[in-house]
C-alpha cells in the first residue's frame, strides 16, 4: 500500500538548523518540542563566525515569575563592549552570521536598550568583556518569552563586534557579527 502524498502547503513549517529542528505552525508560532507553555528553560551554545573561530560560550533563558532570566558567559571576544542580540532566524548557515536576518522585533518597535519599554525583543544591550576577553551577563527580561508570539526558541543570539549605541536605527550600529548561535530547548 503507498502512502499518500502530502501537500507541503497543508504541513507546519520545519525550519532545519544545524543542530536542532523546530517547527513553525500554522499560526506563526513557534511550537518547540513540549509545545506553547511548557517551556521553562533555553540555552544557546556560541561559536565564532569566520575569522573569529575563539570565540564560544553559552547564553541561558530561564522562565521567573514575569519574564525570563538571561545569563551568558562568553570568552575569545576582544576586550570591551559587544552588542548583544537576539536575531530573527535561528539559521545558523552562513559563516558570517547573517542568515540569522535582523533583531527579533514581532512588536515593530524601534531599535533601543535593553531597559526601554519600546524596543525590540531581542534587544538584550551589551556584552563586556575584560582584559582576557570574558564576558558574563545576566539580566532579568520581562519581554522576551519562551512560548508564544514573544518566543525566543528557534531563533538565534548573535554577538558582535562593536559596541550596541542603542540609538542608531535599526541596529544600534554594532558591527560585523563574531559569534551567534541556536536557542533551544534545555533539558531539565
Amino acid at each position: 500500500m503507498k502512502a499518500p502524498l502530502l501537500s507541503l502547503c497543508a504541513l507546519p513549517l520545519l525550519a532545519l538548523t544545524p543542530s536542532c529542528a523546530v517547527v513553525i505552525g500554522n499560526d506563526g508560532y513557534v511550537d518547540g518540542a513540549y509545545g506553547h507553555g511548557d517551556v521553562e528553560r533555553a540555552v544557546c551554545v556560541i561559536t565564532g563566525t569566520a575569522g573569529n573561530e575563539s570565540v564560544s560560550g553559552t547564553v541561558t533563558f530561564t522562565e521567573r515569575a514575569g519574564g525570563i532570566l538571561v545569563e551568558a558567559d562568553i570568552t575569545g571576544l576582544t576586550p570591551g563592549l559587544h552588542g548583544f542580540h537576539i536575531h530573527e532566524f535561528g539559521d545558523v548557515s552562513g559563516l558570517d552570521g547573517k542568515s540569522a536576518g535582523g533583531h527579533f522585533n514581532p512588536d515593530e518597535e524601534k531599535h533601543g536598550g535593553p531597559e526601554d519599554r519600546n524596543r525590540h525583543i531581542g534587544d538584550l544591550g551589551n556584552l563586556e568583556a575584560d582584559s582576557t576577553g570574558r564576558a558574563t551577563y545576566s539580566r532579568f527580561d520581562d519581554e522576551v518569552r519562551l512560548s508564544g508570539r514573544r518566543s525566543v526558541i528557534g531563533r538565534a543570539i548573535v554577538i558582535h563586534a562593536d559596541a550596541d549605541d542603542f540609538t542608531t536605527q535599526p541596529t544600534g550600529n554594532a558591527g560585523g557579527r563574531v559569534g551567534f548561535g541556536v536557542i533551544g530547548v534545555a533539558k531539565d
